[in-house]
């Protein structure tokens, strides 16, 4: 067998070694089907039990009640950008926004074409290297809702604690998964798939079901939360495969702790990393301790002309997509889930190693 690399990619990502492995001995025949899981009709019973299988583990997993919906639909959360606002507000209402990143960024332009927004805080002026101070938070009177990200892909912020608000909603996208957290604090949470949770395509959607139902007459079918969950998310033709991935995800999950397992690991690796970036001249991290995330870590070489010799020796070595995002420069090793404590432990002896022979 091919030798695995280690792979920091931000996105799609890392998946566990066990469900690819597992995908590889279902493929061609799932379960003495004779067929494939992306060959099958969304509406066969062994696809619907499938699926029915990743919503409930879903549910085992971070304790969702009845209350909320969890669709598994299409569109990234990008699409999510614009459905939230057509499914939550009416044209005069108002979005309060936190802009912690690229990500909040782009959510606020995307909600401006529906309603109002209102940013309440943003820390763009120092380079999203911050979450700003919730005292210092201009929250407006009568805002429909307050939207977070809870984690910044690009520029390594998160969120340790989120904002009390009557409807929170949050972009999860790049730590769902990642540790626990309790739904009822907020309305609704969405998040692509390709991070954390399985294959680019599939984008789940934890919604409360007061929240669904009054969604504007212009808004497409199926990005209408109240049809997709009267559908069980097959309103249109759901990506089934990735639907599919996504189960076998959680139920690795399950199998390694839950999401307390998936906290107290990456954690580990988040410190090992971090602490080899602070203990050295050499490499240094642009984002505030208090906020630094677990999930996506920014770092920078002391010279900037030294990078690409970086991420050319980091792949002889077997690690790849180090390279960071432009808006932040340097490197950025993206520790998901799936991506095992080897492989941040070969990271750090390598940053070592290079930093003896550049530093």
């Amino acid at each position: 067998a091919m030798a695995r690399t280690h792979n920091f990619s931000a996105g799609p990502a890392a998946l566990p070694t066990d469900v690819l492995a597992q995908a590889a001995e279902e493929m061609l025949d799932f379960q003495g089907s004779g067929m494939s899981v992306m060959e099958m009709s969304h509406r066969s019973k062994t696809f619907v039990d499938i699926a029915a299988t990743a919503e409930q583990d879903l549910r085992d997993l971070f304790a969702i009640s009845d209350d909320y919906h969890v669709l598994f639909l299409q569109g990234g959360a990008t699409g999510q950008f614009a459905s939230v606002p057509m499914n939550l507000t009416n044209p005069d209402d108002t979005i309060d926004f936190v802009d912690t990143g690229a990500w909040s960024k782009k959510a606020i332009k995307e909600a401006g074409k529906y309603c109002h927004v209102n940013v309440a805080a943003s820390s763009s002026d120092s380079n999203y290297d911050h979450i700003p101070n919730a005292d210092s938070w201009q929250l407006s009177d009568d805002a429909t809702l307050l939207h977070v990200c809870s984690n910044e892909t690009i520029g390594g912020v998160q969120f340790k604690e989120f904002p009390e608000h009557k409807t929170l909603v949050a972009d999860m996208s790049s730590d769902i998964l990642s540790r626990p957290v309790n739904i009822d604090d907020f309305g609704l949470i969405y998040a692509g798939a390709q991070k954390n949770i399985g294959p680019a395509g599939l984008t789940v959607i934890i919604v409360r079901k007061d929240l669904c139902g009054s969604a504007r007459s212009i808004t497409p079918t199926f990005l209408d939360y109240a049809v997709q969950a009267d559908a069980d998310s097959m309103s249109n033709t759901p990506p089934t495969y990735a639907w599919y991935l996504a189960g076998l995800v959680f139920k690795w999950v399950k199998a390694n702790g839950g999401l307390a397992g998936m906290a107290a690991q990456n954690q580990a690796k988040a410190d090992l990393l971090y602490n080899a970036i602070d203990a050295s001249n050499f490499y240094s991290a642009p984002v505030a301790l208090a906020d630094r995330s677990i999930m996506n870590v920014p770092f920078t070489l002391a010279d900037a002309a030294l990078d690409a010799d970086f991420l050319a020796q980091a792949e002889v070595r077997g690690m790849f997509n180090l390279k960071g995002h432009r808006s932040v420069g340097g490197m950025r090793a993206s520790i998901y889930n799936a991506v095992p404590m080897e492989s941040v432990q070969a990271l750090v002896t390598f940053m070592g190693e290079f930093e003896n022979e550049r530093g």
